[in-house]
């Protein structure tokens, strides 16, 4: 009897699913969670020349400065010259190099976020990294020596890789709020001059696998204006899993973007076709001016910030709407600072904070949290901000009563929940802020009577 190779693959399917086994398939954290450490690609001027790097320099230090406090930094120099050039920098800027550490690759340029390593998970919670291939934006800058960085970083540190070649992706040309949602524009990824024999079907499927991406959002966004071709980190973030910051109709107009794809970007919901809250920030109010007097006769973006274990780096142009937009997104962070870097020099060369940075979040083999600080763990909440419903996680090292007490900036009680006796273990309340006003609210965990941790949470209706 002759048997069709459809016939074939219907069985193999067939018994994959009744003997149990899973299609591997990777999910990328979000951005707000626990790092490893933080991965730049340090100037140099075997590319673009001695101005291009020392003009650089001093980003890459404030950014070292402000990161190594909470992570690791791991640092991309080209070769050992410039790894000691470095040392010498971050030695005469007091930066110590406790929680730093230096990898030797030849680089084209400085944009990690495009060209380096992607970090997920596979089913079971191993640290997988992706290699995407990496083509300079559509062939518009040399790339050789930043495409193989993936590879090398996983031959260096022993994380396993794959290889994604056959298809072009920019890790800067999307956003993801953590629970299966993007938002991309089809000029940085489905245009031709990046995936020319993939449909945006076969894209999608890509990003599905190795992402952990269900639901897309499409601009069309504007190819040609700029190197990157409009990716989506210029003018928008998810600031977690229910809030979007971005800008204005008039900014993102001013941006470039089309009022078709501003009206998509309004409109957005998730996974679970809920509305983001939305988050308005400025562009700068003055065009941008670098450090060494050029004019470059446009405004800046303050969307392209970093998050961070403890701090969130926010793109700075020494314009008087630094400050605002500083102050708006340490709305968004209550648990984290601030930190504003100065990115003038770098923005006349096409980027931001969020452009050379990239982040290997902390591995969690197991998957499974543990208890800590004399046996409990008391976790921020999620989503935070949010609008009406929140979820608050702790952990008990044994059997304890609990009472969970939420305050307001006045000091009065807003809510109390009490549990006489609750088990040792992992726990979850979900709290009801409908009748909240707007504001910052302080929530406190008790155990057996005695006040144990506080965090505050962001309600924006």
């Amino acid at each position: 009897m002759k048997i069709s190779i459809k016939t074939v693959i219907v069985i193999f399917v067939m018994t994959l699913f009744h003997s149990g086994l899973k299609a591997q398939t990777y999910t990328m954290p979000e951005e707000t969670a626990q790092h490893e450490g933080t991965w730049l690609q340090w100037p140099h001027h075997y590319t673009y020349g001695m101005f291009y790097r020392n003009s650089l320099d001093q980003t890459w230090i404030d950014m070292t400065s402000a990161l190594i406090s909470s992570e690791k930094v791991h640092i991309i120099a080209y070769n050992n010259t410039e790894k000691n050039r470095i040392i010498d920098l971050l030695n005469d800027a007091s930066v110590s190099l406790t929680n730093i550490d230096f990898f030797i690759f030849p680089t084209d340029d400085v944009w990690v976020r495009d060209n380096g390593p992607i970090f997920v998970n596979n089913n079971q919670n191993d640290q997988i990294i992706l290699d995407w291939g990496f083509n300079g934006w559509g062939d518009d800058a040399p790339y050789d020596n930043c495409d193989i960085i993936p590879t090398s970083v996983s031959n260096t540190i022993g994380i396993p890789k794959i290889d994604l070649s056959a298809m072009v992706f920019e890790g800067g040309a999307l956003e993801h709020d953590g629970h299966g949602t993007m938002m991309a524009t089809r000029s940085s990824v489905t245009h031709s001059s990046r995936n020319p024999d993939l449909t945006e079907q076969e894209i999608e499927q890509y990003l599905t696998t190795y992402l952990g991406i269900t639901k897309f959002l499409w601009l069309d966004g504007v190819y040609g204006t700029e190197i990157t071709d409009m990716h989506i980190d210029g003018v928008m973030k998810f600031a977690n899993s229910n809030t979007i910051v971005t800008m204005n109709n008039n900014d993102l107009i001013y941006w470039g973007l089309l009022q078709s794809d501003i009206d998509i970007l309004y409109n957005a919901t998730n996974i679970d076709n809920t509305p983001y809250n939305f988050v308005y920030i400025p562009l700068t109010q003055n065009d941008v001016t670098t450090a060494y007097g050029t004019n470059l006769g446009y405004k800046g973006s303050y969307a392209n910030y970093y998050i961070a274990n403890s701090v969130v780096l926010v793109p700075n142009y020494n314009d008087p709407n630094d400050e605002t937009a500083n102050d708006i997104i340490q709305t968004l962070y209550p648990n984290r600072t601030v930190i504003g870097i100065d990115v003038r020099n770098l923005y006349e060369n096409g980027g931001m904070v969020h452009c050379v940075t990239q982040q290997q979040p902390a591995e969690n083999t197991t998957g499974i949290l543990e208890p800590i600080n004399n046996g409990f763990n008391l976790f921020q909440n999620t989503p935070n901000p949010f609008n009406s419903y929140t979820n608050i996680e702790f952990i008990l090292g044994e059997s304890s009563s609990v009472r969970l007490e939420i305050y307001n900036l006045s000091g009065q009680k807003v809510k109390n929940a009490n549990y006489s006796k609750l088990s040792a273990g992992n726990h979850s309340v979900t709290i009801n802020a409908n009748d909240f006003e707007n504001g910052i609210y302080t929530y406190h965990l008790l155990i057996n009577g005695k006040k144990t941790s506080t965090k505050k949470m962001i309600l924006i209706k």
